[in-house]
């Protein structure tokens, strides 16, 4: 008997939970629809119901690890609330949605430990790699919007392209994600703070 839609969706979210955890502890390289069904106390032939391969999972954990991004709390963000128009809360936004990147916690730190690990997985499979593209495009998307809000209220220059200069911030944060989880000791909370507040003061004069 085919299972009712809520059992069905009721069971899909139980494996996106055991993907997740299974991420947090080993990373990309550690999943396995066995490392899964373990995590499940399940078999390994009721998640080829969802599964039907190994590049089908990961998929899947890429999505999970989005929705995940997308729904984690900014603390960052949410001190600053939206911005009013003017220059320095639109400027304070877009500090506060840069910091929130960084790993900066323990919960973020983890986070952004699962994906660094992930862009090795879909560099080796180009239509992943288009996906997760599609991903910081749009990371960069909502980046432009705020600088060119700032732009409009005279907080930043108006010469450079708002695109450009949301690649070049995404770059700027990323840089220092490889280098915060590679090196804590050397990129301490406070330090990434401050270089990212360097660069930013760096674009107000440039």
């Amino acid at each position: 008997m085919t299972p009712a839609r809520g059992d069905h969706d009721a069971r899909r979210a139980d494996v996106s939970e055991a993907v997740w955890r299974v991420l947090a502890e080993r990373g990309f390289g550690g999943l396995t629809l066995r490392a899964v069904a373990a995590e499940m106390q399940a078999t390994t032939g009721l998640l080829t119901h969802y599964f039907p391969n190994k590049r089908a999972l990961v998929a899947h954990a890429l999505e999970v690890l989005e929705q995940r991004s997308a729904d984690r709390p900014r603390p960052a963000v949410a001190a600053v609330g939206a911005a009013d128009g003017s220059g320095a809360s639109t400027l304070r936004l877009l500090r506060a949605v840069l910091l929130d990147i960084l790993p900066l916690t323990p919960e973020s730190r983890d986070g952004n430990r699962i994906w660094v690990g992930s862009w090795d997985v879909a560099l080796t499979d180009p239509e992943l790699a288009a996906e997760h593209a599609a991903r910081y495009r749009r990371a960069r998307e909502r980046l432009t919007a705020l600088i060119a809000d700032a732009q409009r209220a005279g907080a930043l220059p108006p010469g450079r392209s708002a695109a450009d200069l949301a690649a070049s911030a995404q770059s700027h944060v990323l840089g220092l994600v490889v280098q915060a989880l590679l090196a804590p000791q050397e990129f301490p909370p406070e330090r990434q703070t401050a270089l990212l507040d360097a660069y930013l003061d760096a674009l107000r004069t440039s």
